[in-house]
């Protein structure tokens, strides 16, 4: 490698299908995950997830030698081949490019693109300068296994492929999507497997981390003559959903070439249509469910939660002027209220719904309103059914809420709400392991009656039964979570249900009181010594730490296994997405001049945009180490860490910086479709 890479060689990037599959790996090349994969698939949007090829070998011959421009890792600790010290560019945009040089000033250019709205990638070589003579080589890596799983050798694999018109197939187990593989190659059938390739996060994270794959054949091109192209395709159920056109638009042979420029130049129209590379992000999220659409809360491992749903809309969709899609995940979700809560997971196959959390719900409230308010601003008319359904399910939230439902939440007559049994965790702060419930916050923890004031406010405006429940809770949260000693407030009162009792550890959880929120519980100097507070004791760069350093059980490194890990997820790790709320309250207790935006920008927006590039190309990571240098951890990809940077950028800063330029909406999916059929 001549010179370094613009991105470290571990940086992580991510294609995405709109329908909740990808592709993803590294910038070396060198998959670190199990959840690294060129075709992994959606086989119910945007669950039932499947790994069908995890990668490849490929190599090029010529006059002078051969040359790797593949790199695996394998047990105990080796790397081979040598393609990463030949990889002399990456660039992650408008999809992945690496260039790769061979001798003199020849070069490889490999691109890997990801069609939206089909569970398929494209990937294709092309030489680079002096076209001496060079044939490259590929062997695809399959697997054919859950996305959470690995995959081992095994005597059922089947190797042999079945021909379809212009295509080899391969269905590796009975059950499972067929691949098809569309190219421009010669294929020579030599079927092998590659053993104990190694994955150093999921060694890391204390899971199992070998894993074998399957290699039926190799595929052959001469680069001198025309470009190489490898077309993959699943035959999921998704491929003929609705607005897809025909599951398998490509076509190998001499055609595939054109077929790729056409998917090429319509993908690069649609990405273009987005008028910022957050914009563009903010689309990897927002994914088909059946008819409507939801959002993915991260990549690569986890599918579309309440919670995180409902937090993300805001920045996602409302923020970057995606109304349509906002009100189609709202409608989808309305109809999953039971007893007043919405499940913190959509159903998996044999499983039933987890109710397990008391804020989702009233997240969606705060999402509702939100989003009528945009689109009231945008001069947008929500239809009148979509508005009695939407105004329904917040309705239905808040009368069972008060009557009392689930796991002991119910209105006190306080007019705060309680909530939490033993053995269950409710709040965002949702660690368990076993029955070990790491945060329990049983009682009345502060962001959810902040969340609760906030929602009864809003119910307010269409049945006055609820202004006084409000103006009492009002009350009571101002005279009972107020912690004068620390200038702050309590992260529960009545713990564990003990009347009168407080939780006076110091968590971010207070910011919601000031910011984040439609209204501000606190004002004044109370606000203004809480934002004070929350800045000296958990803010860094990337964003709040869950606990504070010298508060009991505080744990400044996520490290370790899955217990060392659950054990410190919120008893002090950094979260990314509490950067929204707190920025807010900080501008607010500043009088929300432009001055305040300005320095708020230059103080805490801009390590962020830093961080793009470190992690997560073009994302924002779910948490990171509360003790310096604060490491990025947990998932490179996380919805509601980008939302909240967008709701910052496009609401709550918007107009003193580089993000003045007004959302627009982007091109659409059918758009799109419509344009590659």
């Amino acid at each position: 490698m001549t010179e370094p890479l613009r991105y470290d060689g571990d940086a992580e990037w991510l294609e995405a299908d709109g329908l909740g599959g990808s592709a993803s790996g590294t910038a070396s090349g060198i998959r670190t995950r199990r959840y690294h994969a060129l075709l992994l698939v959606a086989t119910k949007p945007p669950t039932g997830r499947y790994a069908m090829v995890q990668g490849l070998e490929a190599w090029v011959e010529t006059a002078s030698g051969s040359y790797a421009l593949s790199c695996q890792r394998y047990a105990p600790d080796v790397v081979h081949p040598d393609g990463n010290q030949r990889l002399v560019d990456f660039e992650p945009d408008p999809w992945p490019r690496w260039i790769f040089g061979l001798e003199g000033r020849t070069q490889i250019e490999q691109e890997l693109l990801v069609p939206y709205g089909r569970p398929a990638a494209v990937l294709s070589w092309r030489l680079r300068g002096p076209r001496r003579g060079a044939r490259l080589f590929v062997r695809l890596l399959f697997s054919g296994r859950d996305v959470h799983a690995l995959h081992h050798e095994n005597p059922s694999f089947r190797f042999d492929p079945e021909t379809r018109p212009g295509a080899l197939a391969w269905r590796p187990y009975d059950g499972l999507p067929e691949v098809a593989v569309y190219s421009n190659a010669e294929y020579r059938h030599d079927p092998r497997w590659y053993r104990n390739f190694l994955y150093q996060e999921g060694r890391a994270r204390g899971l199992d981390y070998i894993e074998d794959l399957a290699s039926p054949g190799v595929l052959a091109w001469d680069l001198t003559s025309s470009r190489a192209v490898l077309m993959l395709a699943a035959d999921t159920p998704a491929a003929e959903g609705p607005g897809s056109g025909s599951p398998v638009p490509f076509e190998g042979g001499e055609r595939a070439q054109a077929c790729l420029e056409r998917l090429r130049a319509a993908e690069r129209r649609r990405r273009g249509r987005f008028p910022t590379r957050l914009h563009r992000s903010a689309d990897a999220y927002i994914v088909r469910r059946g008819a409507g659409k939801t959002i993915v809360a991260g990549y690569p491992w986890f599918t579309d939660w309440g919670r995180d749903t409902f937090i993300s809309l805001r920045g996602l969709c409302l923020a970057t002027g995606r109304l349509d899609e906002a009100r189609a995940i709202l409608l989808e979700w309305a109809g999953t209220v039971s007893q007043g809560m919405l499940p913190n997971r959509f159903v998996e196959e044999g499983e039933g719904p987890e109710f397990n959390s008391v804020d989702a719900s009233l997240w969606y409230v705060i999402a509702v309103h939100d989003f009528l308010e945009a689109s009231e601003r945008a001069g947008r008319r929500v239809p009148p059914r979509a508005r009695k359904k939407l105004l329904g399910a917040v309705e239905a939230i808040l009368s069972s809420y008060a009557a009392g439902t689930r796991y002991g939440i119910r209105l006190d007559r306080d007019g705060l709400l309680a909530a939490g049994e033993p053995g269950v965790q409710l709040t965002w702060m949702d660690a368990k392991v076993g029955d070990w419930v790491v945060t329990p916050r049983i009682g009345k923890p502060v962001e959810v009656e902040a969340l609760w004031l906030n929602a009864l406010r809003i119910g307010g405006a269409s049945s006055a039964r609820w202004n006084e429940v409000f103006e009492r809770g009002l009350r009571s949260f101002g005279e009972r979570f107020w912690n004068d000693s620390l200038g702050c407030l309590h992260d529960v009162v009545d713990p564990d249900h003990r009347e009168g009792a407080a939780d006076p550890s110091f968590r971010p959880n207070q910011i919601f009181a000031v910011g984040g929120l439609p209204l501000a519980l606190v004002e004044g100097e109370r606000a203004a010594r809480i934002v004070e507070a929350v800045e000296r004791r958990l803010l860094t760069p990337l964003g709040l730490r869950s606990l504070a350093p010298g508060e009991p059980g505080y744990q400044g490194r996520y490290e370790g296994g899955v217990l060392e890990r659950d054990g410190a997820y919120h008893q002090g790790t950094v979260w990314p997405w509490l950067m929204g709320p707190f920025v807010e309250a900080w501008v607010r207790v500043r009088g929300g001049s432009a001055e305040a935006k300005r320095e708020a920008r230059e103080r805490f927006i801009a390590p962020l945009l830093r961080h793009l590039d470190q992690a997560g190309i073009g994302h924002v990571s779910e948490i990171a180490d509360g003790d310096p240098p604060h490491t990025p951890r947990g998932c490179p990809f996380q919805a509601w860490s980008l939302g909240e940077l967008l709701r910052l950028e496009y609401r709550v800063l918007v107009g003193v910086g580089p993000a003045e330029e007004p959302a627009r909406e982007a091109g659409s999916g059918a758009q799109f479709l419509a344009e590659v059929s």
